[in-house]
């Protein structure tokens, strides 16, 4: 046996351990998923009617439509609010942008339990804003709890900081020097700002929407805390098929359905990585 095939062979079995547990603890559980959402859950013959009930059913299609307006608001307000602090944490110095830029990230380090809790005691119609208006002689009734928009408001307490630390990371690579030297030749503020910081921060913009994309399609503590009975959101309605009426089969394809949304944005992201280059052209 020739010493280059030993060194091949020594590769593969020390990469085997890994490979294992990749195919055991993602692989397997997602090709089982997928065949077993085509199957009938009585018969077990191919069908087709665990995908076409969620998108001909009424409540769950509202399911999907809803979970989808909560993602979008989230990451398009998340986005612009974290692209606006990176900004004023990249450019502005200053004693206040210091203690912003230590503080902005202590909510990433509360526990999600602990902090839609808070948030609850916060905005619900008996919470503390509430009882701040009623010693003002004002009944404050915000109406966030078990709406869109309460669990839209949690979702930026925990996407904002996120999203801000990605983005603020890309604009702290963008050297003073090429913004002093078109400074210095006359472009203005807003000149600067589209010509060479959006384009050259564009990429990690893409980037930290496709991370708070994912993660919001499939949230679950927020939406079953502070959302409504009827709609629901894609993580509330599996848990439902789950567990609630234990239909197996139609998990499996809520949870297919669930990867190809998330698998656009994947794609998204792993465009904008293999081109890399272009960003900054």
């Amino acid at each position: 046996m020739s010493k280059n095939l030993k060194k091949n062979l020594m590769a593969y079995v020390m990469v085997l351990p890994a490979f294992l547990v990749v195919i055991l603890t993602i692989a397997y559980p997602i090709v089982t998923a997928v065949i077993q959402s085509f199957q009938n859950s009585e018969t077990g013959a191919f069908t087709l009617a665990n995908y076409t009930y969620f998108f001909t059913d009424k409540a769950q299609k509202n399911n999907l439509l809803y979970t989808l307006y909560i993602v979008v608001v989230t990451v398009v307000t998340a986005i612009g609010v974290a692209y606006l602090l990176a900004l004023y944490l990249r450019f502005i110095k200053s004693r206040i942008s210091k203690t912003i830029g230590m503080l902005y990230l202590l909510p990433r380090f509360v526990p999600s339990m602990c902090a839609v809790y808070a948030m609850i005691t916060i905005i619900r119609d008996s919470g503390l804003i509430n009882r701040i208006g009623q010693l003002l002689g004002v009944d404050i009734n915000m109406g966030m709890m078990y709406h869109a928009s309460g669990i839209i408001t949690m979702n930026l307490w925990f996407n904002i900081p996120f999203a801000a630390m990605m983005i603020a990371a890309g604009l702290s690579g963008i050297p003073d020097s090429i913004i002093e030297a078109a400074s210095d030749v006359g472009a203005g503020k807003l000149r600067i700002f589209w010509n060479m910081i959006l384009p050259l921060s564009l990429k990690d913009v893409v980037v930290a929407a496709t991370f708070v994309f994912m993660s919001n399609v499939s949230s679950f503590t927020t939406p079953y805390l502070m959302g409504g009975n009827a709609p629901k959101m894609l993580g509330i309605s599996l848990y439902d098929q789950f567990n609630r009426y234990m239909d197996y089969n139609r998990s499996a394809a809520l949870s297919v359905i669930m990867f190809l949304i998330c698998s656009v944005s994947a794609a998204v992201y792993i465009y904008s990585n293999l081109k890399e280059n272009d960003w900054e052209k």
